[in-house]
């Protein structure tokens, strides 16, 4: 910034208002806000306005370009303070949500629960167990095999009739 022979006998309120622009557009590239610099300026008029005693300064435009620069960053401190102390909405929503399913999903879980145990009661024995012993129990196919004195092939075989049966039954829920 060039200094003109004419902003050396100004005051810095009338030097403030002549470089508004200029102050502006320096402030909003710094800080990458345009709200920040704003801010910034109205709080620099503030504060050079409520000067009792300005102090002898021999570039004064220099001088106002500090005090705008070292607001806009107590600014943007603030901000960053403020915002690591908010919570923010969603997890303000989160803590406050209903877990608990509704009741069409109630409904929904009943229709499929009694479609999977008519399914179930549909099956042979054998493929009812396998299915119920692997599924429920977590056993391996040489489990139930023992278990259901079957080799491990049959069980494989339980296992797949009884999922296809009750895939067909579920597909029929629509």
């Amino acid at each position: 910034m060039n200094i003109a022979a004419d902003d050396i006998d100004d005051d810095l309120q009338t030097i403030y208002l002549r470089q508004w622009h200029t102050l502006r557009s320096h402030l909003r590239r710094r800080t990458g806000s345009i709200e920040v610099a704003e801010d910034a300026l109205q709080e620099t008029w503030l504060r050079v306005a409520g000067l009792s005693n300005p102090p002898i300064v021999r570039d004064k435009r220099a001088f106002l370009l500090r005090i705008a620069g070292n607001i806009a960053i107590d600014i943007i401190r603030r901000e960053r303070r403020h915002q690591s102390r908010c919570t923010a909405d969603e997890n303000i929503l989160a803590a406050i949500e209903d877990l608990a399913p509704s009741p069409e999903k109630i409904a929904i879980d009943r229709d499929h629960l009694r479609a999977l145990v008519s399914a179930l009661m549909e099956l042979p024995e054998k493929a009812r167990t396998a299915l119920l012993m692997s599924r429920c129990d977590g056993l391996s196919h040489r489990e139930i095999a023992a278990r259901l004195k079957v080799s491990e092939s049959m069980v494989a075989k339980y296992l797949a009739q009884s999922l296809r049966h009750c895939r067909y039954a579920f597909r029929a829920l629509g």
